[in-house]
């Protein structure tokens, strides 16, 4: 029977360990939820049974469990109380007295745009798991809360909340900045309120701003470092521009939309007569391009094919009444198809030459929007995939188009401005219409007024979006500024070699976005941010950047409180004297650095901070969220490679995204997303949303692999409601049967029963692997450990056996007083598992335990003052434990005959029952089942156990038999386990059937009640 029930037990948790990897599945709730209400049925029959033994004679004789401590947590009211005391009390003590060395996670700061989601409760309970942790392991944890205050959210935020119609473009730039910077640190106050809410442990009185003067001041000097060494660089080339934001946009800040809708279309490009002679075509004859960016065209500076592709010359014949037209392509031999179908019904085309890629080099044809004639260029990228096989080249709109057009020397054009308008160089016909709307459609026009429209036709395909304002962008080619990341890549990914990476995967997804990029554009064109330190000579425009004159504008920056002093003080300020004076005259430049820069020159503020391995990382750990490998965590490692030649961690964790639970992703425009606060404090009516606390949330998220998404949802939070009402319920059990149990009554290990080092050696055993989990940053696997150890080995095992000397011994007795012990271990060890990941349940439990504890300090005001391994090695016994392996397997097919003769009506409870166990006495397991021949009715929960020899067995028709062969020792034995009515009494205080005589107390609880008086 024990084969079968530990099997259903492994299997139900199994089901709850794919509900915490999986938490959206809703069958898995399900059976997880009803596994627990199983399991309170059988507590609210245990109550029962209390409360019929109390209504007997000898009830108050009876050490019943006692305790205040409740079952229900009440938690949004309870956990305040002890909030406090495990957050900014904790915190300082720490970092004075802790003994270890010191531990770093480095926070990565959140925007200070709004308010909080589910998402940040995540990040930041996850990091506070990992601190805390750390803490009980007698560490000195370091962490300091970020928050990024500059960029474009912010400064949209801010504008939007002005109250009169002003145009934002006639504000001054100090006007804006101070908006902008009211508004962040509103956000900030606000932000770190409920992140204090969520029990998120640090140094909230000191956390660190992108927006602070001495953050700026250290950002400034990274800056500075990289021009030293050659990383920073100024050039007119395309870059990612958002019309919607004005600004241009680094990688990271674009999100791809697969349901863009483009209008592609087929162009002729009329050749050159000279080029028409050299490929023999006729007058007229064209190259014919393929684009899905039709405004682009008026940037046309060349077209590219591939060297080694086929490319033909094709004669097209369109019938008509009004005559037939004839003319000819140039395309791709491999897309002769392809374009046939484009053509009128009945077409006919007809091959009359094949050219390599290479052959067409050179040839000239009149680009038809700008009436000049451009060259055909050989390019690798070319693709015969789609399209024509030949591709139109604007080196002002793409970057590959512009690393063509530098190794060929043809200029930049790019006739679109900052709002995504055609300027006047694209014409009068398109100038001041919008490139992504109707300057588009105008292009499309104008070349079907010539007749070098083809065709075209609506393509839905993936197109970058600005991730702030989900409108889609343009590359576009304006003087910027880059860092060079070709020159960096190579020795960073380097540095990450030794990085440990959580999960791994994260380490391909870094490494593709590192190795994928040759530059990083750190400028933008608002005034809300850190400014690039360079003035311009007012005449020529060559920008002044050199060591001297940053340093320069450092210090004034600093001496005037920050940089708002770039736009209040004249340019003559920042110059150094010799500048001054020599006949020119310098501006300040106008563009601020990529809010990623700001942020990745976060790890500059520990180099003051960090005690240890001042040559290596600062940080310990960097953990966030996976859209942050091409964000904060390259970044970071990009600009402290440029300085430092090192990574900024030497741990890197990321966890997925936050989904509802039909398993979408979180999404205000989807109006899913979940704000902590609602669940914490419940909503107004509290049957339908009830207030589920901070714990509970914790709990969730420490119980889930949060290395993919994660669900949050109703069902999920009442599934986890019942978690933690077992747990209670756990912790209750043993506070209970504490009562009166005081240290200096423990019981010494030798003289413990077995029963009791056994259960010791489990419990050294799962802290051991609750430790590796933590350690391994698995907080999801060390709660499921915590789970199976409460239900299999707690509730259904030990404290099923141990609950009748625990209520019926005398207070004094060694075995009763053994129990004691080990509940008192066992609580001490569980309750700090706990604590890292519902630590104001942990709070609770160590105030409850006050009167017992003495491995807890007495005077200590927080259980994470505790050590938080408190098991002993001397615990560790794999004999002992293999002897009770084979003894569970016993119990198991006693609770089988049990069953059997419950089922069969012959008893109620299985204290009604005896048991005769059948195997040979020589094997090991007969022997062992003889020397615990006395623990055996108490293992198998009836009210007399004997032991005899497989030829002894009798037949008795009112027993019930159940037979096995047992594995034991590497050896298979036949066990056959005989189940009858007990032939003896009921003893009316115990109810064990010990009694020779109705109503006549047993030996043990007549000795128990005469030992009290």
């Amino acid at each position: 029977m024990i084969q079968a029930r530990t099997a259903l037990r492994l299997a139900q948790s199994s089901q709850i360990s794919s509900l915490w990897r999986l938490n959206s599945n809703h069958r898995r709730i399900s059976l997880f939820s009803s596994q627990f209400r199983t399991s309170y049925s059988t507590e609210a029959r245990e109550k029962t049974m209390s409360q019929t033994k109390s209504n007997n004679l000898y009830s108050h004789t009876l050490k019943l469990p006692k305790t205040d401590f409740p079952l229900r947590a009440d938690a949004a009211r309870r956990e305040k109380q002890f909030r406090e005391r495990c957050t900014d009390q904790l915190y300082e003590w720490q970092l004075k007295n802790n003994p270890g060395k010191q531990f770093i996670l480095h926070d990565g700061p959140p925007y200070a745009n709004g308010d909080l989601h589910i998402g940040h409760f995540m990040n930041k309970v996850l990091k506070d798991i990992t601190n805390r942790y750390q803490v009980m392991q007698g560490r000195r944890v370091l962490y300091i809360p970020g928050f990024d205050g500059h960029g474009l959210p912010i400064e949209q935020k801010a504008l939007a909340l002005l109250k009169n119609s002003r145009d934002h473009d006639t504000l001054d730039p100090m006007e804006i900045r101070k908006l902008a910077r009211n508004f962040a640190l509103k956000a900030v106050s606000k932000q770190t309120k409920s992140f204090k809410e969520y029990a998120i442990m640090g140094d909230w009185k000191h956390p660190y701003l992108t927006l602070d003067p001495e953050y700026e001041a250290n950002q400034l000097e990274i800056f500075k470092t990289m021009v030293e060494r050659g990383f920073i660089y100024r050039q007119n080339k395309p870059v990612f521009w958002s019309p919607s934001s004005r600004t241009a946009l680094a990688e990271a800040e674009l999100e791809y939309n697969d349901n863009h809708i483009s209008t592609s279309i087929y162009v002729k490009f009329p050749l050159s007569d000279e080029s028409l002679v050299r490929i023999g075509a006729a007058p007229g004859a064209s190259l014919l391009i393929w684009t899905t960016t039709p405004w682009t065209l008026p940037a046309n500076c060349a077209v590219a094919v591939h060297p080694d592709l086929d490319y033909s010359l094709v004669e097209v014949t369109e019938f008509s009444e009004s005559g037939n037209n004839i003319y000819q392509l140039v395309v791709g031999a491999s897309r002769l198809e392809a374009i046939h179908g484009l053509l009128p019904a009945g077409s006919l085309t007809t091959a009359l030459g094949t050219f390599k890629g290479r052959d067409l080099n050179g040839l000239a044809y009149n680009s038809p929007l700008r009436s000049k004639q451009c060259m055909v260029l050989v390019a690798d990228y070319v693709t015969e995939e789609t399209g024509t096989g030949i591709v139109h080249t604007a080196p002002g709109h793409g970057k590959e188009d512009y690393e063509l057009g530098m190794a060929h020397g043809i200029e930049i054009v790019s006739p679109v401005d900052d709002l995504g308008r055609f300027t006047s160089e694209a014409g009068p016909a398109l100038e001041g219409k919008s490139v992504l709307s109707d300057g588009n459609l105008a292009v499309i026009d104008i070349l079907a007024s010539k007749s070098a429209l083809l065709a075209q036709k609506k393509l839905k395909h993936s197109y970058p979006y600005d991730w702030r304002t989900k409108q889609p962008i343009i590359q576009r080619a304006t003087p910027q500024w880059f860092a060079n990341v070709s020159a960096l890549k190579n020795t960073a990914w380097e540095s990450v070699s030794n990085v440990t990476v959580i999960p791994e995967s994260g380490r391909r997804r870094l490494k593709a976005f590192v190795t994928g990029r040759s530059e990083w554009c750190i400028s933008r064109q608002r005034v809300w941010g850190v400014p690039i330190p360079v003035l311009y000579n007012a005449r020529t425009g060559e920008p002044l950047l050199t060591s001297e004159s940053i340093d320069h504008i450092i210090k004034v920056i600093g001496d005037n409180g920050g940089s708002d002093a770039w736009w209040r003080l004249p340019a003559e300020e920042f110059l150094l004297p010799n500048y001054r004076n020599n006949g020119k005259e310098y501006t300040k430049g106008a563009d601020t650095m990529d809010v990623w820069f700001d942020s990745g020159s976060s790890w500059k503020l520990l180099e003051d901070k960090v005690e240890e391995n001042t040559d290596g990382a600062y940080a310990d750990v960097y953990l966030e969220g996976s859209d942050q490998h091409r964000g904060w965590f390259q970044s970071s490692l990009l600009t402290s490679n440029a300085v430092r030649g090192v990574a900024p961690y030497r741990a890197l964790v990321t966890h997925g995204f936050t989904l509802d639970e039909q398993g979408r992703k979180m999404s205000k425009s989807i109006g899913n997303t979940l704000a902590p606060c609602s669940v914490i404090e419940g909503g107004k009516d509290k049957k339908k949303e009830p207030a589920y606390g901070v714990d509970l949330l914790r709990l969730l998220v420490g119980s889930t692999d949060y290395t993919q998404d994660v669900s949050f949802g109703p069902t999920i939070f009442a599934g986890f409601s019942d978690i933690i009402r077992k747990i209670r319920g756990t912790v209750r059990f043993m506070l209970g049967n504490l009562d009166g149990f005081v240290p200096e009554m423990a019981v010494p290990y030798s003289e413990m029963a077995s029963i009791d080092r056994y259960m010791l050696h489990e419990l050294y055993h799962f802290k051991q692997a609750v430790k590796l989990s933590f350690d391994k940053f698995e907080y999801y696997r060390a709660m499921q450990l915590l789970n199976i150890f409460t239900n299999a080995t707690l509730s259904a095992f030990y404290f099923d056996i141990s609950k009748d000397r625990l209520y019926a011994n005398s207070v004094a007795d060694l075995d009763r007083r053994s129990a004691q012990t080990v509940l008192y271990h066992i609580l001490i060890n569980y309750t700090t598992a706990l604590a890292p990941v519902t630590c104001h349940l942990a709070e609770e439990v160590w105030e409850f335990f006050g009167p017992v504890r003495g491995a807890f300090g007495k005077d200590a005001f927080s259980v994470f003052l505790e050590k938080w391994d408190q098991t002993s090695d001397l615990w560790n016994n794999a004999s002992l434990a293999e002897e009770w392996v084979a003894l569970r397997k016993i119990r198991g097919l006693a609770n089988k005959a049990t069953e059997a003769a419950r089922q069969g009506k012959v008893i109620g409870s299985s204290l009604d029952a005896e048991l005769d166990i059948y195997l040979p006495l020589d094997s090991r397991l007969g022997k062992l089942l003889k020397a615990h021949e006395n623990e055996l009715r108490q293992v198998c929960i009836t009210s007399r156990a004997e032991v005899h020899g497989l030829a002894e067995i009798s037949e008795a028709g009112d027993a019930f038999l159940q037979e096995d062969a047992i594995l034991a020792f590497g050896t298979e034995i036949e066990v056959r386990v005989v189940c009858r009515r007990s032939s003896l009494h009921k003893c009316p205080r115990c109810w064990n059937f010990h009694s020779d005589h109705a109503d006549a107390l047993c030996k043990r609880c007549d000795s128990a009640i005469a030992g009290s008086v």
